[in-house]
């Protein structure tokens, strides 16, 4: 495939994705709460994929929550980054970049997972594509500062890089938090991909040229 075709444009439109890839979240948690089994059937896991053949699981996984802070805080950030970086974007480029980063992040789970033998473990949140959203943002805005707790001014690729350093570190303690920071170090990873080979943005030469 060529480059022309990979990095070919959509025609520029604005819909509001963000708010109806929050409520869709909304909407799976409901379902999720009143029927509590339901999370077998939504999240990602290695023996519901290989021998009941749920291969919808790669895509709903990214949709279904543990409970009401894991759903907030994931939402919460879809909302403040989101929002601009679709503007920027274009809806439909950004429900393409949004699905394939929760894809393939779930996908690389899903396989360490089935190489270690975790085939009780399930995979669920919208981590790994949220982590995507935020990567980007500090692309596009590159100068953009978010205040942790209200206060604390902290510029968009050092927010990047101090959550990338924590998911590594995280990684390789093997902490057992019961968060997949292999999915938001995969997050990361493939959308550093597609921002270089979709876009044909290179993320370090951005910065170095805002900070230097």
């Amino acid at each position: 495939m060529s480059n022309s075709v990979i990095r070919r444009p959509f025609q520029y439109t604005y819909t509001n994705a963000t708010f109806i890839i929050i409520g869709i979240n909304l909407l799976f948690y409901i379902l999720n709460e009143i029927i509590p089994n339901s999370r077998i059937y939504t999240a990602l896991n290695v023996t519901y994929v290989l021998q009941a053949h749920y291969y919808w699981q790669f895509i709903t996984y990214m949709f279904t929550h543990a409970n009401l802070s894991h759903i907030f805080f994931n939402m919460l950030g879809l909302f403040f980054f989101g929002i601009a970086t679709e503007k920027t974007l274009g809806s439909k480029e950004f429900i393409l970049f949004y699905l394939l980063i929760g894809f393939f992040s779930g996908l690389v789970s899903f396989l360490v997972y089935w190489v270690t033998g975790s085939y009780y473990t399930f995979l669920l949140g919208a981590s790994g594509a949220v982590y995507g959203v935020l990567f980007l943002y500090a692309v596009l805005f590159p100068s953009s500062k978010i205040y942790i707790w209200g206060i604390l001014p902290i510029p968009a690729p050092l927010l990047v890089a101090i959550y990338a350093g924590i998911e590594i570190a995280s990684q390789f303690m093997n902490t057992q938090s019961g968060i997949s920071h292999m999915t938001h170090l995969s997050g990361f990873l493939f959308t550093w991909l597609y921002i270089r080979i979709r876009l044909g943005i290179k993320p370090w030469q951005v910065w170095k040229n805002t900070f230097r």
